[in-house]
This record gives C-alpha cells, structure tokens and sequence, in this order.
C-alpha cells in the first residue's frame, strides 16, 4: 500500500544547522526504507516565498504569489513509500525529523491503473 508523508513545518522551524542535520537524518530515512524495499521517492521542497499558485477560473489562467492556506506551518517535503499497512507508514512517519518541528500528515495514495510509470 503507497502511502505520501507529507511534511509541514513553521518557516523558522530549523536553525541553518538544524536544518542540515535533518536533511541528513532525511536521506538517512530513504537509504533504510530503500534497503527494506519500501522506498519510492522523496525530496525537500523550496521555500514556500518561491511558489506560486494556479487557478482556472471561467476558462481564464489566475497565477498568484505563494499558497492562499491561511496557515502557519507550510509544506517542506514529502516522502512516497510502499509499505504493509498504515502501521508502518506511521513509524516511518516517526522517524522523520520534521516529526519532530512540525508535522508528518501521513495519507494513503489512490492507485489508478491507468497512469503512466514515473521515471524521476
């Protein structure tokens, strides 16, 4: 079962430092997960300030500045993994450092039959 470990935290949740030693505490994650065959893909997002958002609105393209979510943590990062059960994506969800600065939003993914393969 394919699960997405959706990573939100404050913008100045990490100290520089911080930051870093949770990007390697991260990779480390994926490395584990990989060895066990659960790994997918996961990757670190930009500051929320580079984003922009997309609309359609009566046929007509809105593109604005950052996300509208009236929220205080935003989303880091994100980690997609096959695993058993939920169970096992909430323990892996544990390990996460974002756990521990923020939150680890732990989903199901729908499965379609008809998408194609991702080469990432």
């Amino acid at each position: 079962m394919k699960f997405i470990l959706l990573v939100y935290a404050t913008p100045d949740a990490w100290s520089e430092e911080g930051r870093q030693q949770a990007t390697q505490e991260s990779v480390e994650i994926c490395h584990d997960s990989n060895r066990a065959g659960n790994y997918l893909i996961a990757a670190p997002l930009h500051p929320v300030s580079t984003s922009v958002c997309v609309r359609v609105r009566k046929g007509t393209k809105l593109v604005t500045d950052g996300p509208f979510a009236e929220t205080t943590e935003h989303l880091g990062g994100f980690f997609l993994i096959d695993v058993e059960n939920q169970e096992a994506a909430i323990e892996i969800a544990g390990r996460i450092p974002g756990a521990r600065a923020g939150t680890v939003e732990v989903r199901p993914v729908v499965e379609l039959a008809d998408l194609p393969d991702a080469h990432c």
